[in-house]
């Protein structure tokens, strides 16, 4: 879709700083992240909710989010993973994508309140993903 954000990183149009780009979609920080290592997933084609992900590639779909979700606190040192999809309400871009954030005890997430950080650089932001990416093999 033309104008949407998310199919133009998956096309290579828009920059992000990707962890992730495989046949079933494309992991990449989140540029306004809960915290540091906020990897969105996406699916390759443009789909707005989950429910409109077509049965036969719900299996990639969630084998390609799982990895994420293996790979970011083992990249981070994190103690695990919030693994969250909004449909409609609260989905800042009309395109499904998981968010796969690094949790640690005590890091001050409570419930839905999500604060956001920022990157101190687009370097500091490469390195994020690079250390992700390379989990993820």
């Amino acid at each position: 879709m033309a104008d949407c954000v998310f199919c133009a990183i998956v096309a290579g149009s828009v920059p992000a700083f990707k962890v992730i780009d495989s046949p079933e979609g494309v992991g990449f920080l989140d540029t306004r992240p809960v915290f540091k290592g906020h990897v969105l997933v996406v699916p390759r084609q443009h789909v707005i909710t989950l429910p409109d992900l077509s049965p036969t590639d719900l299996p990639g779909y969630f084998g390609l989010v799982q990895r994420v979700a293996a790979a970011v606190p083992q990249a981070l040192g994190a103690a695990g993973t919030f693994v969250a999809i909004n449909n409609i309400v609260s989905q800042s871009v009309p395109h499904l994508h998981t968010h796969v954030v690094p949790r640690t005890k005590g890091d001050g997430l409570r419930g839905f309140f999500w604060p956001r950080t920022k990157y101190a650089s687009d370097e500091e932001a490469t390195e994020y993903a690079a250390k992700i990416a390379a989990e993820l093999g």
